[in-house]
């Protein structure tokens, strides 16, 4: 075997080793989820042949010709048995692109297929794509609603100015996709989710309208619309069904993670806040519930976040952010949470529809000044008083 050789086979072992690793719950949690030790799936998860060419001729000193930066902001669906995520790659030269990557158990050993997805361009091609939401619709289909990027060529002497659409294919196998054209907004949209059911016989989308690709400016929070057609998708009538508010997780911005999921209850949605700090923004996730009948009725308002950034999910390219767009409901109540953390990997939580919905129904609602935390605290410890005969 020659040292070229050698050193291949080292690579492959190595790589190996690293997807057949078995993941471990965190020993301690909050009860409403757990957390699990190893990132799902990371930039050194892609496939060799994606960044090596393996001709010695070509590269005799086994460089990676096309290296990757970044596996994050994942949708979810769980396909023939098995745990896929739709995973925003992101490589060097700043591009992201879909792929692919399946487990099966949700948990470990996750892997990409062969090829990432060729996406299919709009009219007018996008500069790059991200965060794809996935919706097994009742029409038949899954769709994927992704961010399409453009730059704004309405301000040519920015570098940084860009314009964001929801863009959106479906596929019948997760393979080959169909491009359907960008949806129509009065706004700019970042993050767009489909519901997976129809509406008074109409698609219905989640929204987050902003005056631009960063400032939310006058977009109010989580906002819902109803589409005749999804094949020519337009906006004409928003409402906020999700507020944003001063001095909360959500004074920056809010956005739909992944499309609800429908229980007994009513729905269950995961949703991201972002606020300002002296470090920057910081990117959380929370929950609420709306109503079986009426999705954007909100039943249940749980105060202050669900799942953060916490010990080494802190770091990475975008310090300080929990990011999820995929969720995937298992038949027996078990509940997979995917979320990227700093924009540079993927975990995953588990939980069940159970502690979800007692989690939603039962975590006392943001009270939006000092004094009311400070009572609501107050009162669960008179609550533990009297179930533990603790005097005063």
């Amino acid at each position: 075997m020659s040292e070229f050789e050698q050193k291949v086979a080292a690579l492959r072992k190595h790589h190996e080793e690293l997807l057949a690793r078995k993941n471990e719950p965190l020993e301690w949690g909050n009860g409403i989820y757990e957390k699990y030790k190893n990132p799902v799936v990371t930039a050194e998860h892609v496939p060799l042949e994606w960044k090596y060419d393996f001709d010695e001729h070509d590269n005799p000193y086994l460089m990676q010709r096309i290296m990757c930066n970044a596996t994050l902001n994942a949708g979810a669906i769980k396909w023939q048995g098995k745990y896929c995520l739709v995973v925003r790659v992101e490589g060097a030269d700043r591009k992201s692109y879909f792929a692919v990557a399946e487990s099966e158990n949700g948990i470990d050993n996750f892997r990409f297929w062969d090829e990432p997805i060729t996406m299919p361009d709009d009219v007018v091609p996008a500069t790059n794509v991200y965060d794809m939401r996935l919706t097994q619709h009742e029409d038949g289909w899954i769709y994927g609603v992704f961010c399409a990027e453009r730059h704004d060529d309405s301000q040519p002497g920015d570098l940084s100015a860009a314009t964001a659409t929801a863009g959106i294919a479906r596929t019948k196998d997760l393979k080959t996709w169909y491009r359907l054209p960008d949806l129509k907004t009065k706004s700019q949209q970042r993050n767009v989710v489909l519901h997976p059911e129809f509406v008074a016989g109409q698609y219905a989308f989640y929204t987050r309208p902003q005056d631009g690709f960063i400032d939310t400016g006058s977009g109010g929070g989580i906002g819902w619309a109803l589409v005749d057609d999804i094949t020519h998708a337009e906006i004409k009538e928003e409402k906020i069904i999700y507020e944003r508010k001063y001095h909360t997780i959500t004074e920056v911005k809010n956005g739909e993670g992944p499309h609800p999921i429908k229980t007994p209850k009513g729905w269950l949605h995961l949703a991201h806040g972002v606020r300002a700090t002296a470090d920057g923004l910081r990117y959380v996730l929370y929950m609420y519930m709306t109503a079986l009948d009426d999705p954007t009725k909100v039943i249940a308002r749980p105060g202050g976040y669900f799942l953060v950034p916490e010990g080494n999910e802190y770091y990475g390219d975008v310090m300080n952010v929990a990011f999820a767009n995929g969720w995937i409901a298992d038949e027996d109540g078990k509940v997979f949470i995917y979320y990227a953390s700093a924009d540079t990997r993927m975990h995953v939580a588990t939980s069940t529809i159970d502690k979800l919905i007692d989690y939603c129904m039962n975590t006392p609602e943001d009270g939006y000044y000092t004094a009311a935390s400070v009572l609501t605290i107050n009162k669960l410890i008179d609550k533990n008083r009297k179930t533990l005969n603790i005097e005063r």
